[in-house]
């Protein structure tokens, strides 16, 4: 298969993470997403999380309105975000998995283990036309899992692969080709996103399924010392590069 154009979404949660920090408005996460929207961010990802960390229910229709780019609204599998989502009509809703005491989302959702649960969530969802992806790991179950869900969308969790080294790297990158591969001849488009840098992107780029990478606390902290432009700017021309060295037109 010849890799197509690879989107790239930008998670802007750390940016209001910042902000929460000392209170107030600044730093803006709406001005993050306008800034991706002008240096080539293909989406807007933001995580509205149980103890509002980091987005605040009000900025979800503040960065929706602030620019033409889809927002991709990650969220728990709870009748709360559901009616939240269901109320914002993001262009995605990704169900992650969610605790309290977690830094940031440590592993994929367990599809198959919550099936019963999941399954009323995932069709209200996409009556509404909101499109649906799955917070998995690259498994052969959850992708499984994400079929019989009805799921259009898995992004593929790559915390695995982007915490290995090594062989252990090159088997977690061979075990994100398969799924991503797996996924696609079942009609289900892949993403993927966690733990993606400069120095990892590419290997995980070159896979042709992907349609998507999601990234941003790296992004964040980059543009801390460069701007969030040409943080963006930069990881683009990775993605790019790594598609051409793998045969896209």
């Amino acid at each position: 298969m010849t890799p197509g154009r690879l989107r790239l979404g930008v998670n802007i949660d750390h940016v209001a993470t910042i902000r929460n920090a000392r209170g107030g408005d600044h730093p803006d996460p709406v001005r993050a997403a306008e800034i991706v929207a002008m240096c080539g961010g293909d989406g807007i990802t933001a995580h509205l999380r149980e103890d509002r960390r980091h987005i605040r229910d009000a900025d979800l229709a503040r960065i929706q309105a602030a620019t033409g780019l889809p927002l991709n609204l990650e969220m728990a599998a709870t009748e709360e975000m559901l009616e939240i989502a269901l109320r914002h009509k993001p262009h995605a809703a990704c169900i992650v998995p969610e605790r309290r005491e977690e830094r940031t989302t440590e592993g994929g959702l367990d599809a198959a283990g919550q099936h019963n649960r999941l399954y009323p969530m995932v069709q209200r969802l996409l009556d509404a036309d909101i499109r649906v992806s799955l917070f998995i790991a690259p498994d052969v179950r959850q992708i499984d899992a994400a079929l019989r869900l009805g799921a259009p969308v898995v992004e593929l969790h790559t915390g695995e692969y982007a915490h290995a080294t090594g062989e252990a790297q090159l088997a977690e990158l061979a075990r994100l080709t398969d799924m991503a591969a797996l996924a696609a001849r079942n009609g289900i488009e892949p993403h993927a996103g966690h733990g993606l840098t400069y120095d990892n992107v590419q290997p995980v780029a070159g896979i042709a399924e992907l349609a998507e990478l999601n990234i941003g606390h790296y992004l964040i902290g980059e543009a801390v010392f460069v701007g969030l432009e040409t943080a963006v700017v930069r990881m683009r021309e990775l993605m790019d590069a790594a598609r051409r060295s793998h045969g896209a037109g």
